[in-house]
């Protein structure tokens, strides 16, 4: 266990270092979700910051920390995506050179951007502490200095500076809620939030497929993750750091899991409602007060920690966020193989406001009886209730709609 810590006072001074670096990103407000929270729900819009990440603020502090020499052995890194544009961007600011590992088939606009911001990108395993492994290797045969992603004292400072904004653009918040991954990001908002405002609930929120911190937490230590699968790359890390946990244990209210249709339901509503484009790890703070919104005591501050997003991507999330949400149906049903039943069965469609995405009509299934056919639908709802109400009012004209997946 790290016997190191993050003050409030380091807080302070890695905001002063950032000073004409990191953006202050502004809050936006949210009458839908403050709708169901029953008070203010506002979106700390990091998605907007400088590298689409708050990863500038940490990866800058820490490289402007080092020494001249030092810099000029040049950085390493190892991410998925946004510290490694955060280390690549910061390292060109201060005119040093970086190396970045990346996870085979990280996604391709992190890639170029990243090459874009100056780092000379490589690729080492399938999973972000795969990627680890492989930079700190080549840290000890090169001199090259190890960025570490969330397990620093500078990169946890720098991370809390977000924190620190929070507070002077929301000062009645009670409670703010983060996305957590190692854990940099919620451990530094933390340090800094409640040596100010010791009252302000802090919540972090993992995604089910990759959520380290609530076993690590009963075990009293970090703990590795047998495996990890979810959407969320961002927060995809298999182990907390040591100094993260440390803080988070001790600072943290409450740690939530998210699903993979809770996470792909907030990007929607981001999208949709509030203008915003959010990675899927970035929503995961919005699909936890969306999941169980009056658990959340208003105002509500919740940091949506990146936009980095891979359009293919974005194309299946909102197509799985539409799924989620109700707004698509499909639906297996039998008709009679005569001339005007399926056009019977559209006017019954048409009528209940279900809009027909595609249609397949099948003659050669085995199980059908002489005289029947199978009409496979895609079907666009307005909604849960809609679709729900969709398939009573085809039960009661006689057919038997058998829901299915996309």
């Amino acid at each position: 266990m790290s016997t190191a810590t993050v003050t409030l006072e380091d807080v302070e001074r890695a905001r002063d270092l950032l000073e004409g670096v990191a953006r202050r990103t502004p809050l936006e407000g949210s009458r839908s979700i403050s709708e169901r929270v029953g008070g203010q729900v506002r979106f700390k819009c990091e998605n907007l910051q400088r590298t689409g990440s708050f990863k500038i603020r940490g990866a800058y502090v820490r490289i402007a920390n080092l020494t001249p020499a030092e810099r000029a052995n040049g950085v390493v890194a190892a991410s998925a995506g946004n510290h490694a544009q955060g280390v690549a961007l910061a390292a060109s600011l201060l005119e040093s050179k970086s190396t970045v590992f990346m996870p085979e088939g990280a996604p391709l606009p992190k890639v170029a951007a990243t090459e874009a911001y100056g780092a000379h990108v490589r690729f080492a395993g399938h999973t972000v502490d795969e990627a680890l492994i492989a930079a700190r290797a080549f840290a000890t045969d090169t001199g090259a200095t190890f960025i570490h992603p969330f397990d620093h004292p500078d990169v946890i400072a720098g991370q809390g500076t977000v924190g620190l904004e929070i507070l002077e653009q929301c000062p009645e918040v009670r409670t703010i809620v983060v996305s957590v991954g190692g854990g940099g990001l919620l451990a530094g908002l933390a340090a800094a939030v409640k040596a100010v405002r010791p009252d302000v609930r802090v919540i972090g929120v993992q995604a089910a497929g990759a959520a380290a911190y609530p076993p690590s937490m009963a075990a009293g230590k970090p703990v590795q993750l047998a495996g990890m699968a979810t959407m969320a790359d961002g927060i995809a890390v298999g182990q907390p750091g040591d100094l993260p946990f440390d803080l988070i244990t001790r600072l943290v209210d409450e740690i939530r899991v998210v699903s993979e249709e809770s996470l792909s339901k907030a990007m929607l509503a981001l999208l949709e409602r509030a203008k915003l484009v959010v990675e899927p790890a970035g929503a995961a703070a919005v699909a936890a007060v969306m999941d169980d919104a009056r658990a959340f005591d208003a105002p509500v501050v919740a940091l949506l920690s990146g936009g980095n997003i891979d359009p293919l991507l974005m194309m299946r999330m909102i197509r799985h966020g539409l799924v989620s949400a109700g707004r698509f149906l499909a639906l297996r049903l039998r008709i009679p193989d005569r001339p005007g039943a399926l056009a019977k069965l559209l006017s019954e469609l048409g009528e209940a406001d279900a809009n027909v995405m595609d249609i397949e009509h099948l003659w050669t299934r085995p199980s059908l009886a002489f005289g029947e056919v199978e009409v496979a639908l895609q079907l666009e709802t307005r909604g849960i209730a809609h679709a729900e109400t969709l398939i009573s009012r085809l039960r009661a004209a006689g057919y038997q709609p058998e829901p299915t997946s996309f």
